[in-house]
C-alpha cells in the first residue's frame, strides 16, 4: 500500500479489525519512510452486477442511485443516515448473495419497498409512488389501502 503522505511504497499494517459494517476490514497502517499513520478499508471484490431497466436497457449496478432514491423518499422524515445505510447494505447483501450477473431493477425496487415499509410508512409511500409510477390519485389510494389493511 502506497503512503498517501509521501508516496513511499513500503507501509505496514499495525492493526486490523472488522469495520462497523462487518463487510470489510479496517486496517491501520504506518509508513516506514515518514512514520505517518493512515487507515484503509479492505472489501471483498464482488462479481460485476448488471441491472436490467424497465425498458430492457442494461447498466452497471450503482449504489449511489439506490441511495439517492431512498434519500428522496426519506426527506424530512425521522430516519437516520445510519438506518438508510443499513437498509442499502441489506439490499446489497440480498442481491449479491443471489450470485446472478443480471438482475431486473423491479426486483431491487421491491426489496427496497419491503424494507422501507418496516422502517417508515410515509417514506415507503413516497418511494412506491415514484417506483410504481402512480398515474392518478386512485392508484395512490389503492396502495395506501393495501398498506393500511396489513
Amino acid at each position: 500500500m502506497k503512503c498517501p503522505f509521501c508516496s513511499n511504497q513500503n507501509t505496514r499494517v499495525i492493526d486490523s479489525r472488522p469495520a462497523d459494517d462487518n463487510n470489510s476490514i479496517r486496517r491501520r497502517r504506518m509508513c516506514d519512510e515518514c512514520g505517518k499513520r493512515f487507515t484503509t478499508y479492505e472489501k471483498i471484490e464482488t462479481i460485476p452486477l448488471i441491472i436490467i431497466k424497465k425498458d430492457n436497457n442494461r447498466e452497471p449496478y450503482d449504489r449511489a442511485k439506490i441511495e439517492a432514491g431512498i434519500l428522496r423518499a426519506c426527506h424530512k422524515r425521522p430516519i437516520s443516515i445510519n438506518q438508510i445505510n443499513k437498509l442499502i447494505d441489506e439490499v446489497e447483501i440480498e442481491i449479491f448473495n443471489r450470485e446472478e450477473k443480471e438482475i431486473p431493477s423491479s426486483e431491487i425496487g421491491e426489496l427496497i419497498m419491503d424494507k422501507l415499509k418496516d422502517i417508515e410508512a410515509v417514506a415507503y409511500v413516497r418511494f412506491a409512488s415514484v417506483y410504481r409510477e402512480f398515474k392518478d390519485v386512485n392508484t395512490f389510494m389503492n396502495e395506501l389501502k393495501k398498506m393500511l389493511d396489513k
